[in-house]
């Protein structure tokens, strides 16, 4: 589980303890990954995944036991400029963060995950955590647009590049979530990163999308989420997001 250290991996780790699994947490910070695995059990281990170094070390990590999933979360977004504003440097990190990263840790898990297929004759997850900016642009979007489009097309080809293996591939796109970091990281300011959740009626919370990562993970083998579209009922597209009460018109 990539993306462990706050929001919906954080999230998603603690509900997969809950429910049986045994769960590698992985993440960056490893001061934050010693607290996860004090809470929840989990086994951790620190890795910056624009590494390829790290991707190995995680992949030796790994070693011989059975590998039944690999949950990537890990990703973000850097601010917020219009195309013809936009700083190359950031629009990069923001491809490494999403893209490079999934599919380095494909080419470094794949292995193992189908020799756990046949050692145990079973099925295997894939599960990639894009997002709705995947499938819709918007004006100061532009970069993380770009970077989460091409993050999506990775499980997308892989859902027909494994076809004929017991590997499924899911694909959750979340719309607005509101976690302690994703705005703030994006923006670089506590109040302008408040301000994207101001009057929301109940934007979705970390937990609600590890619920549903946990529900994919939980469906018969036989069952495949190619992609499942999650958003707050506040939001109706992308682009269109009520702010105040929801109520009926009546």
């Amino acid at each position: 589980m990539t993306g462990a250290s706050s929001g919906i991996g954080r999230a998603s780790v603690a509900l997969l303890r809950q429910r049986g699994w045994d769960v590698i947490g992985v993440a960056r910070r490893a001061d934050r990954l010693e607290e996860l695995a004090a809470e929840t059990g989990a086994e951790v281990f620190a890795a910056d995944l624009t590494r390829q170094q790290d991707i190995d070390a995680l992949a030796e990590f790994a070693g011989e036991r059975p590998v039944h999933s690999l949950v990537h979360i890990a990703g973000g977004a850097l601010g917020a400029d219009r195309v013809e504003d936009g700083d190359s440097d950031e629009w990069l990190r923001m491809y490494e963060m999403n893209a490079l990263s999934a599919q380095r840790l494909v080419k470094a898990m794949l292995p193992q995950l189908r020799r756990t297929a046949a050692d145990q004759g079973t099925h295997v997850d894939l599960l990639f955590l894009t997002s709705t900016a995947a499938q819709a642009a918007y004006p100061g979007g532009g970069g993380y647009n770009a970077a989460k489009a091409a993050e999506a097309m990775i499980p997308r080809a892989l859902r027909q590049e494994l076809v004929g293996e017991p590997i499924r591939v899911f694909e959750i796109a979340p719309g607005m979530v509101q976690t302690e970091e994703f705005s703030l990281t994006r923006l670089g300011d506590a109040a302008a990163a408040a301000a994207v959740y101001n009057g929301v009626d109940s934007p979705l919370v970390a937990g609600d999308v590890a619920d549903v990562v946990s529900y994919c993970l939980n469906l018969p083998g036989h069952v495949n989420l190619d992609l499942i579209t999650m958003r707050p009922v506040a939001q109706g597209a992308q682009h269109m997001l009520h702010r105040g009460p929801l109520a009926p018109r009546i």
